[in-house]
């Protein structure tokens, strides 16, 4: 078999062979295949496209390219959560407890934020003392312990998919959706949970700018998921405007701390319930959205859900006075207010926009070297439909440093847009995929 000859059938239209995309997926992740060879059959792919069968073959693929990890001295169904990324999404530190109280295993790998804020293992590390890096052996301990472990992604954990990805990223072949789901799919599968649940963002904050997209993607991906003997579901949600109220790293475990406690922002507490209510019934757990639903407000107002985070912390070495007592988390005390410049509505939040004001203050990575300051964010007092008069506040920003800090007001100012007209409100959830 010849890799020119793949290229050549690709280009010209053809479905791959299993065999085909093995001998290209392995090859190249052993480094007997060079680069310019597999960026041409990413370009043939990029323009002809992929079939059901070939995205799910080049999904498992990469998926067993590495190591694969086995949760099964874990007892129950392991449900797992995924999220394409946003602006204040810090969902997984409220979620994640809620679903473990409610009798639903947690193991989940997750990885550091690149661009607009940190990722859920940068937020976890405002907990003082909180170790992501533990071995395989704890992580599975923790869960059985306590229900519930978050860890930092393994070096080989998919590394064909760190490959493709990274030739992907300099020769323009990133926007496919084959390739996209695969890539997202790939991970999921090697991190070795019964079951998904994708949390698929779609709006001017989200890599899928369109409810179009967002949901061709969600469904190419609850096909890879099912069709690798994983119960899969996406819920589409709004990235339209940032997620809550907060923007950062520290001041976003401090409002997931808010929503454990009951009295979280409407919006984030709704995505938070919607994506817990599927994560327990694929779990096992309850038979009925309602069922679920009842399970959720119970751990949260009884305090089962806040005291399965503070064991979750505690366990890694975090501080768990710091989960009780949120106000000891570190948030900078500079603070500069962006007020309205006329009267009016909001009628959108330039989203990215938002996101990209934050990492100038230091609260995201422009690259991979770059260190996170958790101690700055946003705090939005003003979200979309909100009236306003000009000179109220709009958002108020933590910052810990003057570099950076002019260019980010002007970024957080141009994100707001302020009407005559009340904008009609939309929902959060804008699709179901099962």
């Amino acid at each position: 078999m010849r890799m020119v000859d793949i290229i050549i059938s690709k280009r010209n239209g053809n479905e791959l062979t299993d065999e085909e995309i093995a001998f290209f997926v392995n090859g190249y992740t052993k480094g007997e295949i060079p680069d310019y060879q597999v960026s041409a059959l990413m370009m043939a792919i990029y323009f002809k496209g992929m079939s059901k069968r070939e995205t799910l073959t080049l999904t498992k693929l990469m998926a067993d390219s590495g190591d694969l990890l086995d949760l099964s001295k874990i007892a129950g169904i392991k449900v797992d959560k995924h999220s394409t990324g946003g602006v204040g999404d810090k969902t997984s530190l409220a979620l994640t407890p809620i679903v473990s109280a409610c009798g639903v295993p947690i193991a989940k790998m997750s990885g550091r934020g690149l661009g607009h804020t940190g990722g859920t293992i940068d937020k976890l590390e405002s907990f003082d003392g909180f170790n992501v890096s533990i071995p395989t052996e704890q992580f599975i301990d923790n869960v059985n312990t306590n229900g519930i472990s978050i860890m930092g992604q393994t070096a080989d954990l998919a590394p064909a998919d760190k490959k493709l990805y990274a030739l992907r990223d300099v020769t323009g072949t990133v926007e496919n959706m084959s390739l996209i789901a695969s890539s997202i799919m790939s991970k999921k599968l090697a991190a070795g949970a019964d079951a998904i649940v994708l949390d698929v963002k779609t709006g001017s904050g989200a890599f899928m700018k369109t409810l179009e997209d967002s949901t061709a993607l969600a469904k190419e991906m609850v096909e890879i998921g099912n069709g690798a003997g994983r119960k899969t579901v996406a819920i589409i949600s709004d990235m339209d405007q940032p997620l809550g109220l907060a923007v950062g790293n520290a001041i976003e475990v401090r409002e997931a701390i808010d929503t454990l406690n009951g009295h979280g922002p409407e919006d984030f507490t709704e995505l938070v319930y919607t994506l817990a209510t599927y994560m327990i019934m694929l779990g096992g757990k309850a038979s009925s959205e309602d069922e679920a639903l009842t399970m959720i407000k119970e751990a949260v107002s009884s305090g089962k859900a806040l005291d399965k985070l503070a064991a979750f912390i505690g366990s890694q070495g975090g501080n768990t006075e710091q989960v009780y007592h949120p106000e000891l988390l570190k948030v900078s005390d500079k603070t500069v207010t962006v007020k309205a410049e006329k009267d009016g509505y909001v009628d959108h939040i330039v989203c990215d926009r938002v996101g990209v004001a934050c990492m100038m203050l230091g609260g995201g990575r422009a690259s991979k070297e770059d260190v996170i300051d958790l101690s700055v964010g946003i705090r939005l007092v003003k979200k979309v439909g909100d009236e306003v008069k000009k000179g109220d506040d709009l958002a108020i920003v933590y910052y810990s440093r003057e570099e950076g800090l002019e260019s980010a007001l002007e970024r957080l100012q141009s994100s707001y847009v302020i009407s005559d007209v009340k904008p009609e409100k939309q929902p959060l959830i804008k699709n179901i995929i099962k």
